[in-house]
């Protein structure tokens, strides 16, 4: 399992220049914005506005803080808060959101064909690697069984099959699991 801290992510521009984004991880290692296979992230997003392209990329978004209504072309609005399951869409097909109070989301971004996310809220204290990558981000603190304690943001990685127990739940936290797609 590997820790990695709030502090230490990385922070980059929007591909479209109207914002920041806060980088949790990357496959591979280092991949640029248009090279990635999959990516996880968190962006705050203050201002109504389109979303920026990825071609040949799913998105799986999760309202952390806030509220929203995003529009994907072709299906009807959703409104979106803290409250709501993550919603799959694809990352090429034109989406905006109408911020109607400022959000901060999780997003995971998959190489279409080649990748599938999963992205749930976590409801149990015991975690196991299931996923060829997984991940749980936290809001808040919480402490493992082994007693590292963690911070708001902090993300756990856990290789596959892995399993970690939290000795103190946290009570805002989500799973990612990627998987590879066999052809």
């Amino acid at each position: 399992m590997r820790i990695l801290r709030a502090a230490d992510h990385r922070k980059m521009p929007w591909k479209n220049g109207k914002g920041v984004t806060t980088e949790i991880a990357v496959f591979p290692e280092g991949a640029s914005v248009d090279s990635f296979d999959w990516r996880i992230s968190m962006a705050k997003v203050p201002n109504s506005g389109p979303f920026s392209a990825f071609a040949g990329i799913n998105r799986v978004l999760a309202v952390l803080e806030g509220e929203m209504v995003l529009t994907v072309d072709g299906r009807p609005p959703e409104k979106l808060d803290p409250s709501c399951p993550a919603m799959a869409f694809p990352g090429d097909t034109p989406t905006s959101a109408k911020v109607l109070h400022e959000v901060t989301d999780l997003n995971v971004m998959i190489r279409r064909g080649r990748y599938q996310a999963q992205l749930s809220r976590l409801d149990r204290a015991v975690v196991r690697g299931d996923g060829e990558a997984t991940f749980v981000l936290l809001r808040d603190n919480a402490q493992l069984a082994s007693g590292e304690m963690l911070g708001p943001d902090d993300v756990l990685h856990l290789a596959t099959s892995e399993t970690v127990t939290f000795e103190t739940m946290p009570s805002h936290a989500w799973l990612i699991e990627i998987n590879f797609l066999s052809s």
